[in-house]
């Protein structure tokens, strides 16, 4: 009788329900746009405070906000969030070992004054900048024309280090100009890095005397930051330096001058000895292999540095594994890896003490880990589903600070008073709280088998209010990298933009191609030789088997990607006419132009199984242009005007063919953006704008 009564009780409850999620309004394109993304996360060494670096479109500016933030607990253990700078072009902070100040770099206006006259002229070059921890004005502690490429503390707070291109004389600058006058040298004009230190009492000492510019008058031309000192020098460019735990040494990682992956030797890991350190004395090389490096961290015993590999591979020649984490030994350069039977990919981690806490994707979810030491296995911790990236953890603190997200719960930053308690965790920012009060898409994974019957999964996004619903109009959205993956997380931007199409009426699939991380070093490796032929097949057996489940409506199917989802959009059009429209950005349709232009081509020449003279026949048979002619698929294209990861002439022959053959196309260009938009926020809003509009167009009108 209980169990009746209950019954009926949740029938008459429905209808109340149903009509509380259609009261939400659904989220629009203006407030989509409107996300706050984070890009830093650092709690202080005694865990008490959190400084969080945001970005923002600032729509009256066309630019991208960079803030600081401050979360502070007061007595009572309450905690409050103020906003610590205000310049926009702020980020990157790290707080001193003492928890005194904050540094960070700023790409803020500053004065400078001609040498000739009095006149003031503004630039925007990026410099370590200071602030206490308990508010007030920022300084700059470096000056100069050259910018700061990375910095560090010093364990006793007492000395920043900072790298910079290696700085010219005013007769040295007025000499080059007067031989080469316009004319760009391409590599041969750029100049490798010093790496230097100054006293933070100095900076201090100057900023109360308001020495805030550097004229002709300075002591020595060739160093721009009075007071600092030089403690090595590099032919490469500096991406990060980390001092270690005992204020001994310095550990950095170089790139290529050119910022371009030309010759893979560029990349290593360097250490210096401070107590013995010159500018004259090379910095012992502690890493000779073929990957790229980065993600420096000292372990506590001031001899092993940690790293992760992105691209490349530390045990012999190049190809391409997961992100995985390392140590190096910085005397004898044996390179170990932590937890080695781990299969998926390790996208953050941090250390405090012994300790190593790892975000790392395993299929759709990306849950957090422990380690002890590199033999232990990583120990899944307790918490949520969904994504956690950016952890930071207290030196002196069992407190944790992290980003979570899933599918249906926004981005924001969290704390947790110990690993141990993320199931607990706080959240301390409510700054994307909007799209919470939106009707949001529900989402899921979803697994196929390809035709060799290996597993292949993605994420299925539906429309708001149709979970689970049958035969739906589908957008194929194909994700980038390639060694990337689509999960159970949040993100709103031009180049994530699933729930924006979801709420138009779309199914969306973003389907975890061979070549995907988060599934195991040999899944990613399958997409060799085979660059967009062998993915291409596994999305379209995962379009099959969702035509064949009934999800999909085989009559309403589009597709659409940027980067290398670009690659396979414009390689899937060629091998189906399925598709009604296709959106596609800064993706390639051929292979030797693109390798040439590219600013990354180790991974291209790996995919396709040698440089473009070695194999021809694969460079030709992978390439969309030469079956461009059974394109039947309406195309928009879109490209950033000065990309070089894929360069835009790709795009500009996409649609050159297009509209050759009479397929309906359309090519945007935006000017002043790389591979990424990420100058002008109108250019991302105006790019999802413009393709919704095409994929109604072509792709028929999905809404219910």
């Amino acid at each position: 009788m209980k169990t009746r009564s209950l019954v009926v009780l949740l029938l008459l409850l429905l209808p109340v329900l149903s009509a509380h999620a259609a009261d939400k309004p659904r989220l629009t394109l203006d407030e989509f746009f409107n996300f706050i993304g984070f890009t830093d996360v650092k709690i202080s060494p005694d865990g008490r405070a959190i400084v969080i670096g945001t970005l923002r479109a600032d729509w009256d500016q066309s630019i991208f906000r960079k803030d600081l933030w401050l979360y502070r607990d007061d007595a009572n253990g309450n905690g409050t969030l103020t906003q610590l700078t205000q310049s926009g072009h702020d980020a990157q902070p790290q707080w001193s070992p003492d928890g005194r100040w904050i540094a960070f770099l700023s790409e803020r206006k500053t004065e400078k004054k001609e040498s000739d006259s009095n006149a003031k002229t503004t630039e925007d070059t990026a410099h370590v900048y200071l602030i206490s921890s308990s508010g007030g004005e920022a300084f700059p502690v470096t000056l100069g024309e050259e910018e700061v490429h990375a910095f560090s503390w010093s364990p006793d707070s007492r000395i920043l280090y900072f790298a910079i291109r290696a700085p010219w004389t005013k007769a040295q600058k007025d000499a080059y100009k007067k031989e080469w006058k316009d004319v760009s040298q391409y590599r041969d004009a750029e100049r490798g890095d010093t790496i230097s230190g100054i006293a933070v009492a100095d900076a201090l000492s100057r900023n109360a005397n308001a020495v805030s510019k550097v004229t002709d008058d300075s002591k020595n031309e060739s160093d721009p930051t009075p007071g600092s000192h030089v403690v090595a020098s590099t032919p490469w460019r500096v991406e990060q330096i980390v001092t270690s735990p005992d204020g001994g040494k310095l550990a950095f990682v170089t790139t290529s001058v050119s910022e371009r992956q030309e010759k893979v030797s560029e990349f290593e890991i360097y250490a210096v000895d401070l107590t013995t350190a010159s500018p004259d004395r090379p910095p012992h090389q502690v890493t000779h292999n073929e990957a790229v490096e980065n993600n420096l961290h000292w372990a506590s015993d001031n001899r092993h540095i940690f790293f992760t590999v992105e691209v490349g591979d530390v045990t012999g020649h190049y190809r391409d594994l997961q992100p995985h984490l390392y140590w190096a030994d910085i005397d004898t350069g044996e390179v170990r890896k932590w937890a080695k039977d781990f299969s998926g990919a390790v996208d953050r981690y941090d250390v405090a003490g012994n300790q190593v806490f790892v975000a790392g994707t395993l299929g759709t979810e990306v849950p957090l880990y422990s380690s002890a030491k590199p033999s232990d296995p990583l120990a899944k911790l307790n918490g949520w589903a969904g994504t956690y990236e950016r952890i930071s953890a207290a030196e002196h603190s069992p407190r944790v600070a992290l980003v979570y997200s899933s599918v249906e719960k926004p981005t924001e930053v969290y704390l947790a008073e110990s690993p141990e308690k993320l199931e607990d965790a706080r959240p301390i920012t409510a700054f994307n709280k909007l799209f919470a009060e939106r009707d949001l898409p529900q989402g899921k994974p979803y697994k196929w088998k390809a035709d060799d019957s290996t597993t292949v999964e993605g994420m299925l996004i539906y429309p708001p209010g149709e979970f689970e619903s049958k035969n739906l109009p589908m957008f194929v959205l194909i994700h980038g990298g390639p060694a990337d993956a689509d999960g159970n997380h949040f993100e709103a931007d031009w180049y994530q933009w699933d729930r924006l199409a979801a709420t138009q009426g779309w199914l969306v699939f973003e389907p975890n191609y061979r070549g995907s991380a988060g599934y195991g070093d040999t899944f990613l490796t399958e997409i060799v030789p085979q660059i967009v032929s062998r993915p291409g097949k596994d999305i379209l057996e995962g379009v099959d088997a969702l035509v064949k489940d009934g999800i999909a409506d085989p009559k309403q199917l589009t597709v659409g990607g940027y980067s290398y989802g670009g690659y396979m959009t414009n390689w899937l059009i060629t091998q189906t006419t399925r598709f009604k429209a296709a959106v596609t950005g800064a993706g390639a349709v051929e292979h030797v132009a693109n390798w040439g232009n590219d600013d990354t081509t180790f991974d291209d020449a790996y995919f396709l199984g040698g440089l473009p003279w070695e194999a021809q026949q694969r460079y030709h048979d992978e390439a969309a242009i030469y079956q461009i002619n059974k394109v039947r698929t309406p195309t928009h294209i879109v490209g950033g005007a000065n990309d070089i990861r894929v360069a835009v002439s790709e795009n500009y022959l996409l649609d050159h063919a297009l509209h050759n053959l009479g397929v309906p196309s359309t090519l945007l260009i935006f000017p002043g953006e790389g591979h990424s938009l990420s100058k002008n926020p109108w250019h991302g809003k105006i790019k999802v704008r413009e393709e919704l509009k095409w994929l109604e167009k072509y792709g028929g009108t999905p809404v219910r």
